[in-house]
């Protein structure tokens, strides 16, 4: 990986930047997507900025990619009763805009959200 400045994700693991931290593990962080677009709106991003997109990390580390999404499965259960999307965003034509992997949690009542015409 080539030197570059730190993603914003990588900013708020290191609390330069604060968000609204919901779970941490010693892998994980995770909190409040400030432009939430569901309901329950909640970012899981692994502590390392060594991957970019979810493909990178199934390849280079599925230990923590497993560690991702069982922290996504507590965060549902604890917030809106397990029932959850689980999306990734890979590559900027897919909606990616901060290039450290990162899932997105949402949950609540999807069909009265601003995902119901997707």
């Amino acid at each position: 990986m080539s030197e570059q400045e730190p993603s914003i994700f990588s900013k708020i693991v290191s609390r330069e930047i604060p968000a609204d931290i919901v779970l941490e593990t010693e892998r994980v962080i995770a909190f409040r997507d400030i432009q939430p677009q569901a309901p329950i709106h909640v970012l899981v991003v692994p502590k390392t900025g060594e991957y970019a997109t979810v493909s990178e990390l199934a390849a280079g580390d599925p230990e923590l990619l497993a560690h991702v999404v069982g922290v996504a499965q507590d965060i549902a259960n604890e917030l809106c009763e397990g029932q959850f999307r689980l999306v990734f965003n890979s590559g900027e034509k897919a909606g990616q805009t901060v290039f450290h992997v990162h899932a997105h949690v949402l949950g609540g009542d999807l069909a009265e959200g601003s995902l119901a015409e997707r």
